[in-house]
């Protein structure tokens, strides 16, 4: 019987896959759970009706909020769980696609998202600088199941004479690299290597470009990096979207349920030709289009065109906000648009405060009435 070391002894291989079947099997209920609660709310939302502008506008808010969360929940589903370390305080922690919490206690952990700060020592932590952490453990899952584990001891002086040929730091990334493909592309959220994480986890200063050969997991890096950003800068990214550009439909297609699988839903995959909703590009440009549109000039010739767009209407218009008419005159939106001008923001970041000021002249006109 093949035997792994343990904190506190030695265990046959097949206890300790039980015993974390166990543990795996209580974060699914607990995954059911938060499902089940975000599906009722989503319901509940749905059915009501009526009420006020601003009801509705909670309404709305609301039922998005928990449509997201149902897809979030269910994207998780396979390979919930994959890691755990075994801190040398004798701390334990579960490494998984998303973080769970146990609201029955103190709101302890249950499982911790790869994405947090406290779970980046599974990437990183090696004998030689081993992070604090004692014991590293795969997790091979096969839907709700857990089918084998590979352990990693850091700390040599654990380490127990007769399991340490049973032990390796490269048994899941063979695993993963030898693993039967599909049409779709696999997230590496179980197997990312240092080199990885440092990209995934890098600043977010401005543009950073990935380079490498055919192959190499450029793509797959830059998923990730996404999903990180998403979690890291989620207040920000949120308000202001992600956009995913791939070069044709077929590539989008491939890769297109590796962010779902990082519980991230909310990014808009696209080619350059369906940029704009509605329209398709699909003519083919001569030459001598092409280039020129490849050149930085381009920049301001589309600038140009934007600012020509940014026009005042010549009349009057009627506005109705809940079964009254409310007018906005051109001079209060030459006002609005030269305000957000003044910003020296591009035309989709300064459209917030036009926004803010057209709503405050007619906020102002109901007020009067």
């Amino acid at each position: 019987m093949s035997r792994h070391s343990g904190g506190t002894g030695e265990l046959p291989l097949d206890d300790e896959i039980g015993r974390e079947q166990e543990y795996v099997s209580v974060l699914y209920q607990r995954l059911d759970q938060l499902r089940e609660q975000a599906a009722s709310r989503l319901t509940d939302e749905l059915r009501t009706s009526g009420g006020t502008l601003q009801d509705r506008s909670q309404r709305d808010s609301s039922v998005r909020m928990y449509a997201e969360q149902v897809e979030q929940l269910s994207a998780v589903e396979n390979g919930l769980c994959f890691g755990r370390l075994d801190g040398e305080d004798d701390s334990r922690r579960y490494i998984g696609r998303i973080g769970i919490f146990d609201t029955s206690g103190d709101y302890d952990p249950l499982l911790m998202d790869w994405r947090a700060p406290a779970a980046r020592p599974f990437y990183l932590a090696t004998a030689a600088n081993p992070q604090g952490v004692r014991r590293r453990r795969h997790l091979r899952t096969r839907q709700r199941k857990v089918t084998g584990l590979n352990d990693e001891v850091l700390d040599i002086n654990t380490a127990s004479p007769t399991a340490h040929e049973e032990l390796t730091g490269e048994a899941s990334l063979l695993a993963a690299l030898n693993a039967g493909r599909s049409g779709r592309m696999r997230d590496i959220v179980e197997t990312i290597q240092v080199e990885q994480d440092k990209i995934i986890r890098a600043d977010l200063p401005g543009v950073l470009v990935v380079q490498g050969g055919p192959g190499t997991g450029k793509t797959a890096v830059a998923l990730h990096r996404a999903a990180y950003l998403l979690y890291t800068h989620r207040r920000e990214l949120s308000s202001r979207g992600v956009l995913l550009l791939g070069p044709n439909a077929t590539f989008l297609r491939y890769i297109s349920h590796v962010l779902p699988a990082l519980a991230e839903t909310g990014v808009l995959l696209r080619t350059q030709a369906d940029l704009f909703p509605g329209v398709q590009a699909r003519r083919v440009e001569p030459a001598e289009t092409a280039a020129l549109k490849g050149r930085a000039v381009m920049v301001e010739v589309l600038a140009a065109a934007v600012r020509d767009r940014q026009r005042v209407p010549d009349e009057p218009m009627e506005i109705e906000v809940e079964r009254e008419a409310l007018t906005l005159d051109p001079e209060t939106v030459r006002v609005a648009r030269d305000r957000a001008r003044r910003t020296g923001r591009a035309h989709n970041l300064a459209r917030a405060l036009f926004d803010v000021e057209i709503v405050h002249a007619l906020a102002e006109q109901v007020a009067e009435r």
